[in-house]
């Protein structure tokens, strides 16, 4: 297992810019309709471990279904760098997608499956 790290990360253009501290041992490869679409691999951590540092005001919102997490994504670019909802035992967690991390290299992870399409 590794430690955790602080990473920066955004969308495609600039626009939307992050910092976040996480564990890159710990990332989910979700099969629901959206991630399975987006190709998302996600790191979730609480919202102390995250810092939006540019274009909040900008983000755009998509939910669908139980309607319990914030897809957000960048006008401009179209790009969904991270999302917001609650962990199932209600606490409020921040879903990294860690293809928008900088000098990551997604494919020398190793995901872990996730149900998400049964839910």
């Amino acid at each position: 297992m590794s430690a955790p790290k602080t990473y920066t990360g955004g969308c495609h253009c600039g626009e939307v810019r992050f910092e976040v501290t996480t564990d890159l041992g710990k990332v989910v490869a979700c099969n629901c309709s959206i991630c399975q679409k987006r190709g998302a691999l996600w790191s979730f951590v609480p919202p102390a471990s995250f810092a939006l540092r540019a274009g909040a005001e900008d983000l755009k919102d998509y939910q669908f279904g139980k309607k319990s997490i914030h897809h957000l994504f960048c006008p401009q670019c179209g790009v969904g760098a991270f999302s917001r909802g609650t962990s199932p035992k209600g606490d409020e967690m921040i879903a990294v997608n860690v293809r928008c991390l900088d000098d990551v290299d997604a494919a020398a992870l190793k995901p872990t499956p996730f149900d998400g399409r049964s839910l």
